[in-house]
């Protein structure tokens, strides 16, 4: 399975901005979950929200709850990431990942079998 993001960028506080994750390799509704985290400078990847194939779960970060939405396209092997409402503290790389089976807790990384290269948001102040 390889996941490649998209539309990262620099935006300003307030901002909107959506990022893409294609998948390939393996039929999409066969990842079970799939989800995005973020690192940024100095901290360590931090969960950011997930979203199940069968029931369409989704799963939010305390930090991200109200502004971002995930969203996944089984026609187009694509999950998606709106982000509202940016702030500096926002910007890291985003990274896509998916998971063959789920787990106890949707934010935890080793529930992940797959990840993408990421791909950088910077929001200025």
């Amino acid at each position: 399975v390889y996941l490649t993001e998209s539309g990262g960028g620099l935006v300003q506080f307030g901002d909107s901005l959506v990022l893409s994750c294609v998948s390939s390799g393996r039929p999409f509704d066969d990842l079970y979950i799939m989800g995005w985290f973020r690192k940024a400078p100095g901290k360590e990847r931090q969960f950011v929200a997930a979203t199940t194939a069968i029931g369409g779960s989704k799963y939010y970060g305390d930090s991200v709850r109200g502004r971002f939405t995930i969203s996944r396209d089984k026609n187009k092997n694509s999950l998606y990431l709106q982000m509202n409402s940016l702030k500096p503290e926002d910007s890291a790389v985003y990274f896509c990942a998916a998971g063959n089976d789920g787990g106890s807790f949707a934010g935890s990384e080793s529930i992940y079998d797959y990840w993408g290269e990421g791909t950088r948001v910077t929001v200025s102040s």
